[in-house]
């Protein structure tokens, strides 16, 4: 058996809120595993003045449910991962140079990302060719494979956060504490922050990191 690959076009989808013509920020947001983008981005409602806020879609999608009602995405499994990780970096480069684009008041990007959506943040902005401004972490582990210098050389001048809540039960303070040592070990630096729920984003805090 040979294993073989060939590219071909994909339709990804994302969903968005504000207005292009007066957002002076734009913002990119990944959300977690098993979640679909326009009910991750319900999250956002009511902080997009002045900003324009995108969730993209994972590009795979699956059934939650036995019954084949409920549909999710994910951004990755371990299977060919490579081509995978590619795949988003190629897919997010083009969204954020599209809404940049539209937007002509915008002085510059950010990006957060939610549970799995943290690794997928991370490597978009240490790999991808996106310029952001802002890195929010938010209950989820940055992947460990990612090299420290350039680490250092992309997310040095950024604003970069990590995210805790003080109830996770999925993702505990451990994990934030991992990531704060990956940060410290590379030389960035980072603001930690706690919230009193669980594995969700927190209103009040969010509308802090968003507009800072």
């Amino acid at each position: 058996m040979e294993e073989r690959f060939i590219r071909v076009p994909r339709t990804a989808r994302y969903h968005v809120l504000g207005d292009p013509a007066a957002a002076r920020m734009v913002w990119v947001v990944l959300h977690g595993y098993g979640q679909l983008a326009r009910f991750f981005l319900n999250k956002f409602e009511g902080l997009e003045e002045g900003l324009l806020i995108a969730a993209p879609e994972g590009l795979s999608r699956f059934y939650l449910d036995e019954q084949h009602q409920r549909v999710g995405a994910t951004w990755m499994t371990r299977e060919d991962r490579e081509h995978e990780i590619g795949d988003q970096l190629s897919y997010l480069d083009a969204l954020a140079a599209s809404l940049l684009d539209g937007c002509p008041q915008a002085e510059g990007l950010g990006v957060l990302g939610f549970s799995q959506g943290v690794a997928t943040a991370c490597r978009w902005t240490a790999l991808g060719k996106a310029n952001a401004q802002h890195l929010v972490l938010w209950g989820g582990s940055m992947p460990p494979d990612l090299d420290r210098g350039l680490m250092r050389q992309r997310w040095g001048g950024m604003q970069v956060h990590l995210v805790q809540g003080e109830k996770d039960e999925l993702v505990p303070e451990e994990v934030v504490r991992a990531n704060a040592a990956i940060l410290q070990r590379a030389q960035v630096e980072h603001a930690v922050h706690h919230h009193a729920g669980g594995h969700a984003l927190d209103a009040v805090l969010l509308g802090r990191l968003l507009v800072h």
